[in-house]
């Protein structure tokens, strides 16, 4: 019988800070996260220096809680996995430093993750069935990509956003009509109240190629949809506004992902990334795949968002790969996909 793997995980990102222990790649013994929204939504925005100073103070609480919630101690794990990119570079460092501090510490192996590997993770956690390949859409508010995962931490980057990712168009379209940050979940609440064909926003697309993303144009479109109003005096609606504008992103990104799956010969097809627990996006990617015969997988939204556990999850699978990480890992705020 193979000794049990047990993982300590650190994401600091972007705005959360967040420990895990995982078990074995699958089993999620704790999942600690000290969120910074209400910190940063006075601002309209995450501020970086703001985000890097909260992590310091909030990081070995989470990592104490963390294994208190798991039952275990230090000495019990076998590995310390940490994000080193991509994110906001302060906040990054921060994960880091603590990670190696404590990895060399403990003499520990050190396993530095990509944050967006750890999001495609997420979805191993409560899919036991789930193994590569597959597709995925990973859709954040700094990242849109489309994926082949083709074993596990091996990717095929088959489309990607080519201005605005599309969490990103969410919170400037949010700020456009006073909904505030963050974005998404406000326009995804306010959208169940509005017609999605109130108004029809156009769905960009990239000459040449059929599955890359734009969503600048649209975002031009919603703003000057706005402006216009304002100009001739007439009220705006925004519930209809915010669901056409959400309903013009949701069949973006449905529409790609199904046509990859089937052309590229997959019967798999997950999401991940915060946007992915958006409930209009999970309602029209699961009845498109109903229709076309593709089995869906999604995490629960805490899994979603930016979280350790699926950090952990990356990691253990780095880990049987023997991808270990020296002490010269450092924050890599702009680390591509596939890139170590």
């Amino acid at each position: 019988m193979k000794e049990d793997v047990y993982i300590l995980a650190i994401e600091s990102s972007c705005d959360e800070t967040a420990a895990s222990v995982v078990k074995n790649g699958r089993t999620i013994l704790s999942n600690i996260i000290s969120s910074q929204i209400q910190l940063h939504t006075i601002y309209g925005g995450v501020v970086p220096e703001i985000a890097s100073r909260k992590h310091i103070e909030k990081i070995n609480q989470v990592i104490e809680a963390a294994l208190d919630e798991a039952k275990m101690e230090l000495e019990q794990m076998t590995a310390i996995a940490v994000t080193y990119g991509p994110g906001l570079v302060g906040a990054l460092l921060v994960g880091v430093a603590e990670a190696k501090a404590i990895a060399y510490g403990a003499k520990k192996p050190l396993i530095g993750v990509h944050h967006i590997e750890g999001h495609v993770s997420a979805n191993f956690i409560e899919h036991p069935d789930l193994e590569p390949p597959f597709v995925c859409l990973i859709v954040s508010g700094g990242h849109t990509h489309l994926v082949i995962v083709k074993d596990y931490g091996e990717f095929e980057i088959i489309g990607r956003t080519k201005d605005d990712a599309a969490g990103e168009a969410f919170d400037k379209v949010a700020r456009a009509v006073g909904l505030g940050y963050p974005g998404g979940p406000k326009i995804d609440k306010a959208a169940k109240e509005g017609n999605p064909h109130a108004i029809e926003f156009p769905r960009g697309k990239v000459d040449g190629a059929p599955y890359d993303f734009s969503f600048s144009g649209l975002k031009s479109c919603v703003l000057n949809y706005i402006n216009h109003a304002k100009m001739l005096g007439e009220e705006i609606c925004v519930p209809d506004l915010v669901a056409s504008f959400q309903n013009s992103v949701v069949d973006s990104l449905v529409s790609r992902a199904v046509s990859a799956a089937k052309e590229f010969g997959y019967l798999k097809l997950a999401i991940a990334g915060g946007v992915a627990s958006n409930t209009a996006l999970r309602a029209g990617m699961e009845a498109a795949c109903r229709k076309e015969g593709l089995s869906f997988y999604y995490p629960s939204p805490v899994f979603c968002t930016d979280n350790a556990a699926m950090i952990g999850v990356a990691g253990y699978y780095e880990w049987l790969k023997g991808n270990v990480s020296g002490w010269d890992l450092n924050a890599v705020p702009n680390l591509k996909l596939g890139e170590r």
